[in-house]
């Protein structure tokens, strides 16, 4: 079964930088895209920047510039470091990963429980 661990999360101040780390593990299973969401009190969550097994990359227009997604596919992890945060940043970020189920082929969703990053004025 698999399962996504992440750390790095906190408080910074407004202009600082943060490194989020999501470590997959378990058995039975590749990964191909990954990535990070956001949720703001009060609102939806939102991609933040995905990462296929390839290296291409997406962001978030608000993020782009001062975020950047990469992954280590042999220790199966994601991370995300964030320069320049900016108070509008301040949210639960949630590690994201599609998997293969290598039994079956099937394709399943797994997110990780979330870590708390939250940026003062």
């Amino acid at each position: 079964q698999a399962r996504l661990v992440e750390s790095g999360g906190g408080l910074v101040q407004a202009g600082g930088s943060l490194r989020l780390s999501c470590a997959a593990s378990g058995s039975g299973f590749s990964i191909s895209a990954m990535g990070w969401y956001r949720q703001a009190p009060g609102k939806q969550r939102e991609l933040v920047a995905a990462i296929t097994s390839g290296g291409a990359t997406n962001y978030a227009d608000s993020v782009k510039g001062r975020f950047t997604i990469s992954r280590d596919n042999a220790k199966r992890t994601v991370y995300l470091q964030m320069n320049s945060l900016k108070p509008e940043d301040t949210a639960v970020y949630y590690c994201n990963a599609d998997i293969i189920v290598l039994l079956d082929y099937s394709d399943l969703e797994v997110w990780g429980q979330g870590t708390l990053v939250t940026v003062s004025s």
